[in-house]
């Protein structure tokens, strides 16, 4: 599988000389960062080159990275090692042998579209980093795969990321009239809004959200009487 990589490597740095940059990922897969500026060109190469050939757009998602590295629980009894932490601090554990899966991030919000060869068999990620972290702003690709429409709408509706020269950019998941966009790190987990059918006015009405906010801190270690040891039933051993 490493050897079919490095080949695949090998001609995508080839064709694509200077306008793509490797980044790190797992011995399976092969990632570049591409420049908002350059995705047009990168895409059509990719597209039409008879030694790549990557007719299939499979998906367009974006990552935000606005608390990457940072500890997300600030309790005092909360454990800073474990499942699901969103930081390993230094000194921690030591350094692994082969490079960090997560490229350095220069930028808060990052598109990601993921490509399949069947002229080949075989799949290829990009990475397109956001100048703006206010505006986030890329070229739509939908002149390059048709796939592109529905996915870039899904992307500006949850993200908030604009595709510039998209047909029809608007709201794909989200409600009429719903702001914000979901999937935003800062965006509330418990939403801004709720719905609900008011009877008088015989229609759907919107109103502040109800429920309220807390946070779930999971694998917290509690020191206090309920356990101690002492205390546990002893099971006897059949």
């Amino acid at each position: 599988m490493i050897e079919r990589i490095e080949a695949l490597a090998l001609q995508v740095d080839t064709h694509l000389q200077g306008a793509v940059r490797r980044v790190p990922s797992l011995a399976e897969e092969l990632t570049y960062e591409v420049e908002p500026a350059a995705l047009l060109g990168v895409g059509r190469s990719l597209r039409d080159h008879a030694d790549l050939k990557f007719e299939i757009l499979l998906d367009v998602t974006v990552v935000d990275y606005l608390s990457f590295g940072k500890d997300e629980w600030q309790t005092a009894s909360a454990t800073r090692s474990g499942f699901s932490r969103g930081r390993v601090a230094p000194g921690v554990r030591p350094a692994p042998a082969v490079p960090e899966v997560t490229p350095p991030v220069r930028a808060r919000f990052v598109v990601v579209y993921h490509l399949l060869s069947i002229t080949h068999n075989r799949r290829v990620r990009l990475r397109v980093p956001c100048a703006d972290d206010a505006e986030p702003m890329v070229d739509s690709v939908n002149d390059i795969w048709a796939s592109a429409n529905w996915f870039e709408r899904e992307a500006f509706d949850l993200f908030g990321v604009i595709f510039k020269g998209h047909p029809d950019l608007r709201r794909i998941l989200t409600d009429y009239g719903f702001i914000g966009h979901p999937f935003r790190k800062d965006f509330p987990l418990i939403g801004n809004v709720e719905v609900r059918y008011d009877s008088i006015k015989k229609r759907v009405v919107y109103q502040p959200v109800s429920i309220e906010p807390r946070v779930l801190v999971p694998k917290v270690i509690r020191d206090d009487h309920r356990y101690d040891p002492a205390l546990k039933k002893q099971i006897p051993v059949r």
